[in-house]
């Protein structure tokens, strides 16, 4: 039997799921298949409504060697696993005359822990362990919450918290759940035959296709010590928030509260000298932090480093102790010991990195309302660590609906460690980018407005004339306005103000769940939702409840941001253009996908309206404007009302 095409295989998948064939999509795919049997790297961009999960399945499946998919949302890993994958690999099925098989893996903290469920939370203020379910008393939502997950661990497949629904908070999971660094490995867990986590590891390790988040990805290439199963071929989705996942996973973090906790864990497991050591350095740091003040350390200022010092070698004294001692009377001491051999290593790896002061980390004082201070340190870059570990070994495909920042992906591709494209050396892996188009035809579906005639916007201080202008725009788009907002503060203004104004329900971020936010906006025209950034990359709501989309201004990273503006120094030192490196491509990124929430079908019309005029004035706003969808363009406000009020009668002369 003759070896089925590549565009047979796509037919077959598209239909499957329903879809329609797209020239974006084929292009894709064909491009996918070639970096696999070339063993070389994709960067590709593909806009929204391509089919880009087909464009890279199909492909991946055929190869026949195993794939990784990394994606950064959760909510992609569901459609992925629970609708495209198994729709695909039925209709392959037959062509390929073999049945790929797939699997999710996660990081261990999202799976349902059965010792930890049975036999109880290690409490660092007695000696044991003590009864989640009998601590917290039934009528609460933790006891409630607690009882209805020791239900469904009898009757749960996966043990995946995603799969629990509804779900439950952070506090409530953490009693049933533990980190990599906790857990007492399946050879010495009562339970390591029945675990839920080393199942799913296990069921990867035979599956064809693996689909994980950028988080573990970033751990199996930092920690070195592999979490994934060996893969010839990684594809990125959403490759457009790599970099920030990889940097916070890379970021360390220290707070008192932190610190304290680990010592009333170690504290009955090892001697008195060491305990009482642990105790004093977390005196001495919870003292320095009582006086941080946020901002970056471009030097370890000298109380802190003793502070550092102090808790780092009390750390590594207690990690030897906890090593040779043991204690009969406590309860599970497994576990127990576990939980605190956990949180002093944490505490030991955080204060020697920043001690040891690297030229290549960024170390900053936080404030917190409600958790207080904390010192953090974070890579200057992960560019360098990207190039090395992610595209050494295998063929890797990126792929988002924005990746072509200010007309070519050398923006993105010098982040994730890559060279201008075209540049060939030895240690500089081969790329090239594609940008395959959208099935949307932007000129007709949706105007970019910019509203040239406002104020610039400054730092703080009320900005009235853009709230003016953005309940005009609501008021002409008759509701249907998905407001984003550079900060919670701006967005709450806003709300506040229009729900003064306008016989308009304004839906606000934080008032409830963000599922049940979209839910309630999508179900009615008239509503509008403000909010911030997960709003930005969150929302796909096609049709007429949004055909007003708002930005109120560019979203640059904040001045006093120590991360994102050592960033910027370091690129100023080298001789480039920090602001653009940094600063525009930020902002250039986050308006691309603000803008995408516009048109996400080939009926919806609308408007993305941005009330600062430095879009249209500043020397960087061209290159903003050329990471946009092509949309038609105008700086007249009479336009863009008149534009609204007619795209709202449409959709109100259609019943919508």
């Amino acid at each position: 039997m003759t070896k089925p095409s590549l565009p047979e295989l796509l037919h077959a998948a598209v239909t499957a799921v329903g879809g329609t064939e797209r020239p974006g999509q084929a292009a894709m795919a064909g491009a996918v298949a070639d970096a696999v049997d070339d063993q070389s790297h994709l960067l590709v961009q593909a806009g929204t409504g391509t089919g880009k999960s087909l464009g890279y399945l199909v492909p991946a499946l055929a190869h026949g060697e195993r794939v990784v998919v990394a994606t950064a949302t959760l909510a992609l890993q569901r459609q992925l696993v629970e609708r495209d994958l198994p729709r695909t690999v039925d209709a392959l099925h037959p062509l390929l005359r073999r049945r790929p098989q797939f699997a999710m893996l996660k990081g261990r903290s999202n799976y349902l822990c059965l010792h930890r469920l049975h036999e109880g939370v290690p409490q660092e203020e007695e000696e044991g362990l003590f009864d989640q379910f009998e601590a917290a008393a039934p009528s609460s939502k933790l006891g409630q919450d607690l009882l209805r997950m020791r239900d469904w661990a009898d009757e749960t497949e996966t043990g995946d918290r995603d799969d629990l629904t509804p779900g439950v908070s952070d506090r409530a999971w953490a009693q049933i759940s533990v980190s990599s660094r906790e857990c007492l490995g399946a050879t010495k867990c009562a339970y390591g035959a029945e675990c839920f986590a080393e199942q799913a590891r296990e069921r990867a390790k035979l599956a064809d296709v693996v689909v994980t988040n950028h988080a573990l990805l970033a751990i199996d290439a930092i920690e070195g010590a592999p979490v994934l199963p060996q893969h010839e071929v990684l594809i990125v989705d959403e490759a457009h928030e790599l970099v920030s996942r990889v940097t916070g996973v890379a970021t360390g973090e220290l707070t008192p509260g932190q610190v304290n906790r680990a010592v009333r864990r170690a504290a009955k497991l090892v001697n008195e000298k060491a305990a009482d050591a642990l105790q004093t350095a977390s005196e001495g740091f919870e003292r320095v932090m009582e006086l941080a003040l946020p901002g970056r350390l471009e030097e370890v200022p000298e109380d802190l480093g003793y502070a550092l010092m102090a808790l780092r070698d009390a750390a590594r004294t207690v990690i030897t102790a906890l090593g040779s001692t043991r204690d009969k009377s406590v309860a599970d001491e497994d576990a127990v010991r576990k939980q605190a051999l956990a949180s002093v290593e944490s505490i030991h790896g955080v204060a020697e990195r920043i001690t040891q002061g690297s030229e290549y980390d960024v170390v900053w004082f936080e404030r917190h309302d409600r958790f207080g201070a904390s010192v953090r340190v974070a890579p200057l870059s992960v560019s360098g660590l990207l190039r090395e570990k992610l595209f050494a070994d295998r063929s890797v495909v990126l792929t988002s609906a924005t990746l072509k920042l200010g007309g070519d992906f050398n923006g993105v591709g010098a982040s994730l460690g890559l060279s201008p494209e075209g540049i060939a050396g030895d240690d500089v892996p081969q790329w090239k980018g594609l940008d395959v188009g959208s099935p949307f035809d932007y000129p007709k579906q949706g105007i970019l407005y910019v509203a040239r005639h406002l104020a610039t916007p400054g730092r703080e201080g009320s900005r009235t004339d853009m709230l003016d202008e953005l309940a005009e725009l609501v008021e002409a788009a008759g509701g249907r306005t998905l407001g984003l907002f550079s900060s919670m503060r701006a967005a709450q203004a806003a709300a506040e103000e229009l729900r003064g104004r306008l016989e308009k329900p304004i839906l606000l971020q934080g008032e409830e769940t963000l599922g049940e936010l979209i839910k309630n906006f999508a179900a009615d025209p008239e509503t509008c939702l403000f909010g911030t950034l997960s709003l930005w990359q969150g929302v796909d709501v096609p049709g007429a409840s949004c055909q007003l989309v708002v930005m109120d201004r560019i979203p640059f990273p904040r001045p006093d941001d120590p991360l994102m503006s050592a960033r910027q120094k370091a690129v100023e030192e080298a001789g480039g253009n920090g602001f653009m490196a940094v600063a525009a491509t930020h902002a250039a990124l986050l308006m691309a996908q603000g803008a995408g929430r516009l048109v996400r079908a080939t009926g919806d019309k609308g408007v993305v309206a941005v009330l600062d005029p430095r879009l249209a004035n500043a020397r960087y706003g061209s290159y903003l404007r050329a990471s946009l969808p092509d949309f038609w363009y105008t700086t007249d406000p009479n336009q863009a009302r008149r534009s609204l009020a007619a795209i709202d009668a449409s959709a109100k002369a259609d019943g919508r």
